[in-house]
């Protein structure tokens, strides 16, 4: 059980400093949320749990697709909010097109065998 907390608390921490960072510095903010810390972390925690070097690259190898229907929802949010569109209609417009590319990318990895 402390493990889990230490490794909640870690990952929060990462998240906690990025959004205090974007409060005074989006762009450094942005970049800091923008690299693959979760995934990192994630591979760690997964490694340190498993010593399992397959399960490791099979994880990076479904991030990686995983990744791509996700980006879209980075263009649409502010694209919204620059046409009038309220910060929450946009986030969650943003977040169902993210849902509907993560079922169009599960069902290609599904048919491609790849993830």
């Amino acid at each position: 059980m402390l493990y889990l907390a230490i490794k909640a608390g870690i990952s929060g921490i990462l998240v906690a400093i990025a959004s205090e960072v974007a409060r005074r510095y989006p762009g450094i903010g942005g970049m800091i949320a923008s690299l693959p810390l979760v995934s990192i972390l994630a591979m760690i925690w997964l490694y340190r749990d498993t010593d399992d070097p397959v399960a490791i690259a099979q994880h990076a190898n479904a991030t990686f697709w995983y990744v791509l229907p996700s980006l879209p929802m980075f263009l649409l949010v502010p694209w919204l909010i620059g046409r009038g569109w309220g910060f929450w209609p946009a986030l969650v417009a943003g977040c169902v097109i993210t849902a509907l590319f993560y079922v169009l990318m599960n069902r290609m990895l599904a048919h491609y065998q790849i993830a």
